[in-house]
């Protein structure tokens, strides 16, 4: 107990005593942290936007035989409590009409000698859903009922809409590795510096008898210190790229406890870039320094 208040108050006077070097090391975890604050944050929109479009690829389409409209509402009651089906909607004769004159603009009367258009039920699946073997799976299940003339869905383009999310997921865990890796790497070696600028001061703590321990500790809660202050400056960077980024893209929208996680996050990170930095670079110059 009584080495701690004496680490921490040594830990916090040596940010003002290197100033250049707490300055260099602060920024190097800052930049490291804005770096994977912003992948994490791309991550999380990236996952949105890929659970939106496997949800619009993922629509069937349930074709009707001739029913009447009781029957036909009843049909759309039992498709949209189907347990992964996140949406119905039915489109009538006279709807599914207005659209097709709506595409096809001009001539499109010339179909319409007699009725050929029959009601159908849109269904879009929930994201857990949207995946060839599921989509098959209620395909033959609507199949099944009585007064369903098809069901369809657009496979090959599903399958390809997969193929090409999985690749996206795997360059995206390729580039955070990378991300992680470098901010490791810049963190470390800016506090490696930070220590070998003082290795007089940890070589005459040496040669007076101090433990390594005993002098690691100051270095550990400078570390964790500046980490916390990086935290602090990166979570202000992203906040203002975020507003930034709202500016020019409306859509983009993070709410409900996404920031606060993500802040929790980047302080974390920062505390624990701080600490394992820290840590491991005095720990190796305390063994290696001379005495003479």
């Amino acid at each position: 107990m009584p080495l701690l208040p004496y680490s921490v108050r040594e830990g916090l006077a040596g940010l003002r005593r290197a100033r250049f070097a707490s300055v260099a090391a602060t920024s190097a975890m800052a930049v490291a942290l804005v770096l994977i604050g912003l992948f994490m944050f791309l991550s999380y929109e990236a996952q949105i936007v890929s659970q939106w479009l496997r949800q619009r690829v993922g629509e069937l389409e349930i074709f009707l035989e001739d029913v009447d409209e009781t029957m036909a509402q009843a049909l759309h009651e039992r498709a949209a409590a189907t347990p992964g089906v996140a949406e119905a909607e039915y489109v009538s004769r006279a709807e599914a009409e207005a659209i097709f004159r709506r595409e096809f603009g001009e001539g499109a009367e010339v179909f319409f000698d007699e009725p050929f258009l029959p009601a159908s039920i849109k269904v879009r699946v929930e994201s857990d859903y949207a995946n060839p073997d599921s989509l098959a799976a209620l395909v033959e299940e609507f199949a099944s009922w009585n007064r369903v003339d098809d069901v369809v869905f657009n496979q090959p383009l599903l399958v390809k809409v997969q193929q090409n999310l999985r690749l996206l997921t795997l360059i995206g865990l390729s580039l955070g590795t990378l991300v992680v890796l470098a901010s490791i790497f810049l963190v470390a070696n800016t506090i490696r510096l930070t220590i070998y600028a003082r290795r007089l001061l940890i070589r005459t703590m040496k040669l007076v008898g101090a433990t390594d321990a005993f002098i690691r500790k100051p270095f550990i809660v400078e570390g964790v210190a500046q980490g916390v202050l990086a935290a602090l400056l990166a979570l202000l960077v992203l906040g203002g790229l975020y507003s930034l980024m709202k500016r020019y893209l409306p859509a983009l929208e993070v709410g409900g406890v996404v920031p606060v996680l993500l802040a929790l996050v980047v302080l974390v990170l920062g505390v624990l870039l701080g600490w394992l930095g820290s840590y491991f670079s005095v720990r190796r110059f305390i063994k290696n320094v001379a005495l003479h």
